[in-house]
């Protein structure tokens, strides 16, 4: 058996190729059943966000493993091999497992330190467990993958002042703006007339840096009506008017600055619907959905300027250096807990072993016990026996301590290994036991 991992990120595939890859908590629960139909996989979690999608299995075989999900991320996407396997990347084992800690400690992520990974791999504990396709080794890693974003937080300064993907949209937004007026540098965005399209998280996030940086009032869009008016009220000191999504080609005609980020599969912003608009100054749409919500086809229009999550990379980058030396601290401590995790699957390696020596001495212990019983004869009392079978018990459980912490210590293979060859010998574990 093996821990591997398969996916892609901003790292390693553009936009239009992760769209194609994004999995709907909706439609979640049909990739767990696809994969767990498969034979090589014996536990299975996703990890999707709007940067990556990253399968995590225990596999009976690495390589087999490998193909088996890489042949069902080709097929979910409707990509060609060429167009999708060199974005992929596998790791296996040790490298899966210290991978995942760096994931979920925000060292991976587009904007180093952000916090929102951590409650994303929290969402991929819940989703693999209420599919119940994960067992004791992936809830352990996961569940260590959680204490490590945690520590990371707690123990260095790296989450502190950390972006998110909403607060780079809206600092790329004050950008741009500086830019047309020739200064390159963030500016107030007062003065723009914002819109803001959808009413989940990421725009939750994006009103409250919205608010932040000057803007003090903005139209809201959303499906329901509802949700969006409770988004509102979160937010008093922000004018917000609320509207539902039929109001999205008056807003268009309205606005100089557009936010999308909405979970729809397809876009709802193209240049069809643009050309119908009867704008005379510029629009900037920045989306921060994934799938996309704009169109590709809307790049080059005139009089709009259209930005999607990967072109956030130019604000990230203006504050990578300084949080590149925060994370050189988090990643020591990355490692110490990749190490942890890894010596514990080591040492899985003796739970055979001590299963069958706990085994053969508590066999032991209830033959012996019966003999003593039966020459107490029938005034010995039931309380009695109890006290001398809770005896027996602790005598075996104390006998057992000492070998058991030993076999589970850290050490190399090749010690443990000799370790076990050692009890199975003197115990004679492998042979029946003689009558």
């Amino acid at each position: 058996m093996n821990i591997v991992v398969v996916g892609l990120s901003h790292r390693t595939a553009p936009v239009e190729v992760r769209e194609k890859l994004s999995i709907s908590e909706e439609n979640i629960n049909l990739t767990f059943e696809n994969l767990k139909s498969k034979d090589v996989i014996l536990e299975v979690s996703i990890l999707s966000t709007c940067n990556r999608l990253e399968i995590y299995s225990l596999v009976k075989d690495s390589d087999e493993g490998v193909n088996t999900i890489n042949q069902f991320l080709q097929s979910y996407s409707g990509l060609e091999e060429n167009e999708l396997i060199p974005h992929l990347f596998a790791y296996q084992h040790s490298e899966a497992v210290n991978h995942l800690m760096k994931v979920s400690a925000g060292l991976d992520s587009l904007v180093i330190g952000e916090g929102q990974i951590l409650s994303q791999v929290k969402k991929m504990i819940r989703l693999g467990q209420e599919n119940q396709s994960m067992g004791p080794i992936l809830n352990r890693l996961l569940t260590q993958a959680v204490s490590t974003g945690k520590r990371v937080r707690s123990e260095t300064n790296l989450g502190t002042g950390a972006v998110s993907i909403s607060s780079a949209a809206v600092e790329l937004a004050q950008l741009k703006l500086g830019q047309s007026q020739g200064r390159d540098q963030l500016v107030s965005l007062e003065p723009e007339k914002v819109s803001v399209v959808g009413a989940g998280k990421m725009s939750r996030l994006l009103l409250q840096h919205l608010q932040s940086k000057g803007c003090s009032e903005l139209v809201l869009l959303n499906r329901t009506l509802t949700r969006a008016q409770k988004l509102a009220n979160e937010f008093p000191d922000l004018s917000i008017k609320c509207c539902l999504l039929d109001e999205l080609d008056n807003c268009l005609s309205n606005s100089s600055l557009v936010f999308t980020s909405t979970s729809t599969d397809k876009p709802i912003i193209d240049s069809c619907r643009l050309n119908k608009l009867n704008r005379q100054s510029l629009l900037r749409l920045i989306d921060i959905g994934v799938p996309r919500n704009i169109s590709s086809d809307v790049d080059g229009l005139t009089g709009i300027e259209s930005h999607d999550v990967d072109d956030l990379q130019e604000v990230v980058s203006r504050n990578q250096e300084a949080r590149q030396k925060l994370a050189i601290e988090a990643e020591k401590l990355v490692i110490e807990e990749g190490q942890i995790f890894l010596e514990w699957w080591d040492s899985l390696e003796a739970v055979p072993i001590i299963n069958l020596l706990r085994s053969s001495l508590e066999s032991i212990r209830k033959e012996e016990l019966q003999k003593a019983l039966s020459r107490m004869g029938p005034d010995f009392s039931a309380r009695e026996r109890k006290v001398v079978e809770a005896l027996s018990k602790g005598i075996i459980n104390k006998i057992l301590h000492a070998p058991v912490t030993s076999l589970r210590s850290p050490q190399t293979s090749s010690e443990r290994k000799e370790s076990l060859n050692v009890v199975e010998k003197i115990f004679n574990l492998t042979k029946p036991k003689d009558e």
